[in-house]
């Protein structure tokens, strides 16, 4: 089997972690996606602009 296509499992600390992410980056990546897609015209254009609505529609409102 693909090491890719597997579960992902493991052990995880109770100690307190950083998010992946946080709101003002993934702010900022969706503000960037967006200026990209503004800017070019081809199918990555398309793509970063589907990404940005995607992480958009995920972001809490403020």
């Amino acid at each position: 089997m693909d090491d890719l296509a597997s579960p992902v499992t493991g052990t995880y600390s109770d100690a307190p972690r950083l998010p992946l992410i946080t709101l003002m980056e993934a702010r900022d990546v969706v503000r960037l996606l967006q200026h990209l897609a503004d800017h070019e015209g081809d199918d990555e254009a398309y793509e970063a602009r589907q990404l940005a609505g995607d992480i958009a529609f995920r972001l809490p409102s403020e």
